[in-house]
């Protein structure tokens, strides 16, 4: 068994990708297939060695390690043997249309009630016409014949799938400039390198039926590949996840600070009939099961991914957290706040407030009650017991209780409303920090 994940370098990795990237993975770690990680570059005007590099470091950043890999910049040779192989059999033909002649043909169908499709008049080219055509300086371009009738398979997330080749217009597969598109490329390196199984978007499940017959053209026995096709991603609205992807590329999350276990075990889970749970990938993969996804798209909500978040990150233990916290940064700190953030970038904010700057807010009307818990500060050292022990005298002397005697203390120490116990806070926060804190407005 061998899967492949096969990503264009023509921009960050997001969600959507990253879901296919996973589930490959996954399920070749838990039937111990081989994995590819192939890079299609064959769109050399948008592809850049930039997004290349960072594809590889967000995966290696989830956890995914392949096998092998390879560009297909790198097997141009084997698809101008394929190329030419289709070309002896008749399935590959050359057209001479321009754009503009080809869009006046699709509104004459649309205006006579016709499918848009290709009307294979390139086929009726005479050698004599062809020759012609290219004495006037014409370049051909190049289709694939498909065949008649559908292209079916067993589809390991949609079940029973087919698609009939004759509602489809025959693709190209080269371009005039003897550029080879992937539909062609992926099929070719697929059988050569010995991919046995497809996992990829729903988008594509048209695509499969072409390629299937694009396989059996080269050679390649019915059902020489087994396909699973992953519903596509939705927003918490209902729209299409695809418009917000810039928004949530993998590096921009890693940056805010969102884990790569978090992301992995909710990517893993969405809209399958598997809670999402933070799992380690072994684990993740030991259950990966595709039936267990359902054929309906599912929806992308980040509430739920920085909730599966502050998980991971409430059990992260500090040897895992150092090297990323500020420096100076104990256990006792994050032990503390660990617990209390979504994102691992907060960090930095509970750091200014036990050991750096921040500006309190002004309380109107608490001045006075603030005042008066500065002067009743207890001498350092400070330990865990001193917020009780403060709070009490507090409590004592000005005749508050519950909210009123709490919050303006907390906001006026950390600037929060919420957030880690002040009893494990104020002794890192200290007693010139808080002094100097209670007193603002005063």
């Amino acid at each position: 068994m061998k899967l492949r994940f096969a990503p264009s370098p023509t921009g960050m990795l997001h969600v959507g990708n990253a879901r296919q990237a996973i589930a490959n993975a996954l399920f070749a770690r838990r039937h111990g297939a081989t994995f590819q990680l192939r890079i299609d570059d064959t769109d050399t005007g948008r592809s850049r060695e930039s997004f290349a590099e960072a594809i590889r470091t967000d995966l290696t950043w989830l956890g995914i390690h392949w096998d092998e890999t390879f560009r297909q910049t790198e097997r141009l040779d084997r698809y101008a043997a394929a190329i030419e192989a289709l070309k002896a059999s008749g399935r590959l033909y050359p057209c001479f249309e321009s754009e503009q002649e080809l869009a006046a043909k699709r509104e004459m169908r649309i205006r006579q009630h016709k499918p848009p499709l290709y009307d294979r008049a390139m086929l009726k080219l005479t050698p004599q016409q062809r020759a012609q055509a290219e004495a006037n300086g014409k370049v051909p371009y190049w289709r694939f014949k498909l065949t008649d009738g559908s292209k079916k398979w067993k589809d390991l997330v949609m079940g029973d799938c087919s698609v009939k080749l004759t509602a489809i217009s025959d693709p190209v597969l080269v371009r005039a400039d003897g550029t080879v598109l992937y539909t062609l490329a992926s099929v070719v390196d697929d059988l050569e390198t010995g991919i046995t199984h497809i996992i990829r978007g729903e988008d594509h499940v048209t695509n499969t039926g072409v390629q299937i017959d694009i396989a059996e053209a080269l050679g390649a026995k019915p059902n020489r590949f087994t396909f699973a096709h992953l519903p596509l991603l939705l927003d918490e609205g209902g729209g299409k996840l695809s418009k917000r992807f810039d928004a949530l590329s993998l590096k921009t999350m890693r940056q805010d600070g969102v884990e790569a276990e978090a992301v992995v075990s909710y990517l893993a889970r969405l809209g399958s009939s598997d809670d999402p749970e933070p799992l380690p990938f072994d684990e993740l993969a030991a259950t990966y099961d595709l039936s267990h996804i359902s054929k309906s798209a599912a929806r992308f909500d980040m509430r739920q991914l920085l909730g599966l978040n502050r998980r991971v990150l409430a059990a992260l233990p500090f040897e895992a957290a150092r090297d990323r916290l500020p420096q100076g940064a104990t256990e006792a700190f994050w032990l503390t706040i660990r617990s209390n953030i979504e994102l691992f970038s907060e960090a930095r904010h509970w750091w200014d407030v036990t050991h750096g700057d921040i500006v309190s807010p002004v309380q109107e009307g608490d001045e006075a009650y603030l005042a008066q818990a500065a002067s009743l500060l207890p001498p350092a050292p400070w330990d865990e017991t001193t917020w009780a022990t403060w709070t009490a005298a507090l409590k004592d002397a000005s005749g508050r209780s519950g909210k009123a005697l709490f919050r303006p203390l907390r906001l006026a120490l950390t600037g929060e409303e919420h957030g880690p116990e002040l009893r494990d806070l104020l002794p890192m926060i200290g007693p010139d920090r808080a002094k100097t804190r209670l007193l603002v407005g005063v």
